[in-house]
């Protein structure tokens, strides 16, 4: 492998890399705007110059050495742009000399000439890479007394974003995704110099399921998403890791929270499962749930009305309830999109009853899945709910004929937790024959209305927890919305006053839900029939559970955390640690 020098550095470098990509890997940051780890090289940008050299070579081949025993270096007499610059053996690269100060300068300075002062409109003000190079790399003042060039504004180029061709730096990545990545070529150059701009191709529309990871790698303001924009600055919003419910596959995720409302949904970047990118769907349907609609309060039904009660009221009712029944008149209803800490002690509550039915409804959408991201399981844990013992027996009651069992009055008694059987309306039609019926939910719905007790569970966005995904890959998330229940985790987590605001500041006046993480709902009700479960914290459910079940074994949240999740039965081979690249220049946490 060749060995190079960066800044003096002596570095290892892997073949048939590039300047750009070592020096990335290598945790040293040169200034780009067009280069992009996932898109071929385009070097239209410019501002990755730096200067290159290599040893001298005398005429017989030997290399020219000082009077200490060290190479002479030569110099390219021009710079060299380094995201397509390969690297050699004894290679020697200045990033930060004057000659290539002198270029980013004279590069942002020709950037700026005709861009517009709208950072104090911009979306993408806080995190925009030409506004931080503009202060790091630029000379800080402009030679332009000419008027600016003026090109379109708030074109729309499909249902999810807008363009404004006035902020476009010419950088191509929007482009090169669009051809390379979504497999959608209709966008392109037109026009010369100054006057360049994007245009889509005549009567077409950039409408590619993905069509929305533009706008995270465009490093400028010019790429908008409709439904995000001018709802709120960047730096008024807590940022949080997270995972996609939205199907089987797990896209890393941040969740941008403010008033604790999700706003907004991006991409995290994880090599082994999303890369950088994730669906439209993913992020414009996963968020309105959590934010309205919402259960907060646990319910009693008496006289046929819903009557509001205290949680422990609920939960002694519920077990009471059960009793009163033979555990083969029972059912419970896990789901895949609850997390594995839910189900496990969901299972756990079935084996303390001896209760033999328990399954878990599909969600399984053929005409979803596609050949990048999105499966056609659009629920986020079946393997999860599967593997920790959301599983009938062969004689158990399963999800497809449980509505004849009803109808038939085998099953008196439904416990159903995160489900409300959308996508099994045939089971819907029966429920109003069961003797009783518990619900754990997060919305309203119709299944709701029918629930004898109704028990207000939390959302992924307000818990901690893992989630399976399709690879069997473990991954953990964290909150990001704040309830009544998880409000000192989230405290402790953020560890920063200025993300939940002083006391006065109007923006922290939200709403705190009362609800709870489903596991601690149900341990509740076991505790009402004497279990005695001690469970303080998702991290004690998740302990339990790489106790008991094998293919969980060894893993942590910890672990999970610093390599990116880990594959069931194979906590002991992680994958590499790798450093993962940001479209945006800064991300607040």
């Amino acid at each position: 492998m060749p060995h190079i020098y960066i800044d003096d550095k002596l570095i290892e470098a892997k073949p048939n890399k590039t300047i750009i990509e070592v020096a990335f890997e290598n945790g040293i940051d040169i200034p780009h705007f067009c280069w992009h780890p996932e898109l071929t090289v385009a070097g239209n940008c410019r501002m990755c110059l730096v200067e290159v050299g290599m040893p001298k070579r005398l005429p017989n081949g030997t290399i020219a050495v000082d009077s200490s025993g060290k190479p002479e270096i030569s110099y390219f007499p021009k710079l060299q742009i380094a995201c397509a610059t390969p690297v050699s053996e004894g290679m020697h690269v200045r990033t930060k000399s004057e000659a290539a100060i002198n270029a980013q300068e004279a590069v942002m300075e020709f950037l700026l000439i005709n861009h517009p002062l709208d950072c104090p409109i911009c979306d993408e003000a806080g995190q925009c890479k030409l506004q931080e190079y503009a202060f790091n790399h630029s000379k800080g003042m402009s030679r332009f007394i000419e008027t600016k060039n003026h090109k379109p504004k708030r074109q729309s180029w499909g249902p999810n974003v807008l363009f404004d061709a006035e902020r476009c730096i010419s950088c191509s990545r929007c482009i090169r995704f669009a051809k390379e990545v979504a497999h959608q070529d209709v966008l392109t150059f037109v026009q010369r110099g100054d006057h360049v701009t994007i245009e889509l191709f005549e009567n077409k529309e950039f409408d590619s399921p993905y069509s929305m990871n533009v706008i995270d790698i465009c490093p400028v303001g010019a790429l908008t998403s409709k439904d995000f924009r001018f709802k709120s600055r960047v730096w008024d919003m807590s940022f949080n890791d997270s995972i996609c419910p939205g199907c089987a596959r797990g896209c890393n995720t941040k969740l941008g929270v403010r008033n604790n409302e999700i706003l907004r949904i991006e991409p995290r970047p994880n090599p082994y499962v999303n890369k950088f990118w994730m669906c439209d769907y993913g992020r414009l349907t996963q968020y309105e749930f959590v934010n309205n609609n919402r259960i907060t309060e646990p319910y009693i039904k008496i006289d046929g009305n819903h009557k509001k009660v205290s949680l422990d009221e609920a939960c002694s009712e519920a077990a009471i309830r059960l009793k009163q029944y033979n555990p083969h008149q029972i059912m419970f209803v896990g789901s895949a999109k609850a997390t594995n800490e839910d189900n496990y002690i969901l299972a756990k509550l079935a084996k303390l009853l001896n209760i033999k039915n328990i399954d878990f409804p599909s969600h399984i959408d053929e005409n979803f899945q596609d050949d990048f991201l999105r499966c056609s399981d659009k629920a986020p844990n079946s393997t999860g709910a599967l593997e920790v013992g959301i599983k009938p027996d062969s004689h158990s009651v399963r999800i497809e004929n449980l509505s004849e069992k009803i109808a038939s009055g085998d099953i008196k008694v439904l416990l159903v937790m995160e489900e409300n059987f959308e996508e099994n309306p045939e089971i819907f039609k029966n429920l109003s024959e069961l003797e009783f019926l518990i619900v754990l939910g997060y919305n309203h719905s119709n299944i709701s209305s029918l629930a004898d007790i109704v028990l207000p569970s939390s959302t992924f966005a307000e818990i901690e927890g893992t989630y399976v995904n399709i690879n069997r890959r473990v991954q953990h998330f964290s909150p990001a919305v704040v309830t009544s229940e998880n409000l000192r985790f989230m405290g402790m987590k953020m560890s920063r006053l200025d993300k939940f605001g002083a006391f006065n500041d109007r923006w922290t006046q939200h709403q705190k839900r009362n609800s709870v993480q489903s596991w601690k709902i149900i341990q509740k009700i076991a505790n009402n029939l004497n279990a005695g479960w001690t469970f303080r914290n998702s991290r004690d459910v998740f302990i339990e559970i790489t106790h008991n079940i094998a293919t969980f074994k060894g893993m942590t949240y910890e672990l999970l955390d610093e390599y990116q999740g880990l594959v069931l039965g194979k906590a002991d081979k992680p994958d590499q640690k790798v450093r993962n690249y940001e479209s945006h220049y800064m991300k607040p946490n």
